[in-house]
């Protein structure tokens, strides 16, 4: 299917990424797109993938392998939680750009910055559900955003993701940022093993596990649709 149908398709269901998978043997060449451009990496639309790779194509093996932009990922299943294994993202600290600010209305703490985003610290949980970001001005820096802070009692650290400039004001969950989150917070709080929660509207909690050059992240999924897409020629 060429490319344009599949950016079609994505803009038809106006969701933060769909994905679209063709299986070759054992290996699935999976790819993501926003309502807008085409993504490398995308967490939460890998694991819908695995999902309905293991409920409806009856898949018997206990590991799935992905074919992406951003490589090989796999994903295994223990019992109702899907553990996807992704590439542990570097960042570096940078001063706190005056923009950044204005597009969330508050002052960091810190800002790192990795190959697609601004990673912004904040003191606390309370700060990070405050947090009403301009969209329109946060369409003019050249990465999304991610704001992080370490959690309360429920969580080991929280997070929300934006990234309007590909069409997804707020991400409801993200994989991707988490390859950035787990490493960071593993060095601020001395573990590998981690329990998330990304603090959108939608909410989502995330299983994590620090392996160096390689984060775990877990999570659960449901059905929400079955359905059929009928395509014509014009």
């Amino acid at each position: 299917m060429e490319d344009y149908v599949l950016q079609c398709i994505a803009s038809e269901n106006n969701l933060s990424e769909t994905a679209f998978f063709v299986r070759d043997k054992d290996i699935f060449n999976l790819r993501w797109f926003t309502p807008e451009v085409e993504v490398d990496l995308c967490g939460h639309a890998t694991l819908a993938s695995a999902y309905v790779i293991f409920k409806y194509l009856r898949y018997e093996l206990s590991e799935i392998i992905f074919e992406t932009k951003s490589g090989c990922l796999t994903v295994k299943k223990d019992n109702d939680i899907l553990l996807m294994e992704f590439p542990a993202l570097e960042t570096s600290p940078i001063e706190v750009p005056e923009t950044l600010t204005q597009c969330l209305g508050a002052k960091p703490k810190e800002v790192l910055q990795g190959t697609w985003f601004y990673l912004a610290v904040f003191n606390n949980e309370g700060e990070i559900k405050k947090i009403s970001p301009n969209f329109s001005l946060m369409k003019k820096l050249d990465k999304d955003v991610v704001v992080t802070a370490k959690g309360n009692d429920s969580a080991d650290f929280v997070s929300r993701c934006f990234a309007p400039s590909v069409g997804i004001p707020e991400d409801p969950v993200t994989g991707y940022s988490h390859c950035a989150l787990v490493p960071y917070w593993s060095g601020k709080l001395k573990k590998t093993k981690f329990t998330a929660l990304q603090l959108s509207r939608r909410g989502g909690e995330l299983y994590c596990e620090y392996l160096g050059d390689k984060v775990i992240i877990g999570g659960k999924a449901v059905t929400y649709s079955v359905g059929r897409i009928i395509l014509e020629d014009e």
